[in-house]
């Protein structure tokens, strides 16, 4: 398949999807969402038995795409829920992946890339990477993490970086457990390489035994957090703060909030 977003290369047992919109910062665009998704399902059926996601150029990935952002307050409830359980469904086969995930973050992961990278079964860091969800900066919601980020963090430390929007570096990612690793950057990709290659010494009966083990104990109440998620984040774009936020951001303006 052609990609016009992601760059998907298998290499014998390892396959790496890149997404290729530098000059976009990587953002999330609708393309990217279903690429990506297509791309997901084309390694899964692969003999590929890990799978890495970076980002090229100078972010892993920026949240979404500003050309998204100036439309999404026009779309219909229909349309908005669409859009939720779409990126619930990334989100979900992210973390679901049969195959063992590895994010090599080299650079700004916020908001909805944030999530990309953390739902890796590894996320390896550059030391000059960030991290984020800044989405209540813009009157929006990071419902659908959400569900995600409290099993990986605990609630407190979920609850500080979904309520304040702030955006930390991966020293502090890596003490929150965010990430797994974190590298100087030069050595990322070698890292990332070596860890896959140590990955595939494994039975790779096992580590698929291992993962649905894993993804069985979370299932049924992860399914009823996420339908709960997409609802709640269909909704808030119906808000009036949810207007301002994106027509503020866009205008580089200070929002006037008005509670509504």
């Amino acid at each position: 398949m052609t990609y016009s977003t992601l760059l998907v290369r298998e290499n014998g047992q390892i396959a790496t999807i890149t997404f290729n919109r530098p000059e976009k910062r990587n953002a999330i665009s609708y393309e990217l969402i279903q690429e990506l998704i297509a791309a997901l399902g084309e390694v899964e059926s692969s003999a590929a038995q890990v799978l890495i996601l970076t980002g090229a150029g100078k972010a892993f990935c920026s949240g979404m795409d500003l050309e998204n952002l100036r439309t999404i307050t026009s779309r219909s409830p229909e349309e908005n829920l669409k859009d939720s359980q779409t990126m619930a469904g990334l989100f979900r086969a992210i973390y679901e992946f049969p195959k063992v995930t590895i994010a090599a973050v080299n650079g700004p992961a916020v908001a909805g890339g944030c999530g990309i990278a953390t739902l890796c079964d590894f996320t390896i860091a550059s030391k000059d990477a960030k991290f984020g969800y800044s989405e209540v900066r813009i009157g929006f919601l990071p419902a659908i993490v959400s569900a995600f980020l409290v099993r990986q963090m605990g609630e407190k430390q979920a609850r500080d970086l979904l309520l304040t929007g702030k955006i930390i570096d991966a020293t502090e990612a890596l003490r929150l457990g965010m990430i797994t690793e974190m590298v100087a950057p030069e050595h990322l990709l070698q890292r990332t390489q070596q860890l896959a290659e140590e990955l595939l010494q494994n039975s790779p009966a096992s580590l698929a035994a291992t993962k649905r083990l894993l993804n069985h104990f979370s299932a049924g109440e992860l399914g009823a957090q996420i339908d709960a998620a997409v609802r709640a984040n269909a909704e808030i774009r119906a808000t009036a703060d949810f207007r301002e936020g994106v027509t503020s951001f866009l205008e580089k303006r200070k929002p006037k909030w008005s509670g509504r």
